[in-house]
């Protein structure tokens, strides 16, 4: 009678031992399966944080904040580069490393207006900044050589190239010589004062008796005409 009782319970624990074996075998050969999963890194680049981490959730992986830097083609805010590549693949529930973008750097742009080309690339590089585009334009206000105009101006972000307007000086405006034969030295002084004519004269007369260039010559402003002169008026 014992022994059938212990037949009776032998059976019972033979068969748990063997549904525990069971499940131990299952749940170890989950666990080792779990750990060899792989999966593919999405492209999280210029994503913003809730995208990027969105899809890294899909994937099975997490995001993790490394930095920020600064990028001028990469909105702030937006993902700008990851540690592992789009496209590769890595075990299930790593962390993907991520740099945001603080956008675009901002300069402090010195006053360049007035300033010779020159000491304004000097005063540039002290800022660690150069001249993108330089154009040279006439100008009646600045001297040949100076800088009549920056872009961006000094209140402005900078977020592309520097360009600088030099000065040529003012244009040169062609005349016809005038005709000073016979005229009064005053006259010619005169007329000579309003279109930027100097003046270079000889004899002690009122009026004009030679010139050189000769009249309807071509002369720009700053140009010297020669006189002689000669007592009174007489053709």
């Amino acid at each position: 009678m014992q022994k059938k009782i212990s037949n009776f319970i032998r059976v019972p624990l033979f068969f748990a031992a063997f549904v525990l074996l069971g499940l131990t075998f299952g749940y170890i050969t989950f666990k080792l399966l779990s750990f060899s999963r792989t999966v593919d890194v999405p492209a999280l680049t210029a994503m913003s944080l809730v995208e990027a981490n969105e899809a890294l959730n899909k994937a099975g992986l997490y995001l993790k904040i490394e930095g920020e830097d600064f990028d001028p083609n990469v909105a702030a805010g937006k993902i700008l580069r990851q540690d592992v590549p789009a496209g590769n693949k890595v075990k299930e529930k790593r962390a993907i490393k991520v740099v945001i973008s603080k956008g675009p750097k901002v300069y402090s742009l010195p006053v360049l207006v007035n300033e010779t080309l020159g000491d304004a690339e000097g005063l540039l590089i002290q800022k660690g900044l150069r001249i993108g585009k330089i154009m040279n334009v006439h100008s009646d206000s600045v001297e040949k050589g100076k800088v009549v105009a920056q872009s961006p101006e000094p209140d402005e972000k900078l977020s592309g190239p520097i360009t600088v307007l030099v000065s040529l000086g003012p244009h040169e405006v062609t005349y016809y010589c005038p005709d000073f034969l016979n005229k009064s030295i005053e006259e010619v002084k005169e007329t000579a004062g309003k279109i930027g004519l100097t003046l270079e004269i000889k004899g002690i007369g009122d009026f004009v008796r030679a010139q050189r260039p000769k009249p309807g010559t071509l002369i720009k402003a700053g140009d010297k005409v020669y006189l002689e002169t000669k007592e009174g008026n007489a053709q």
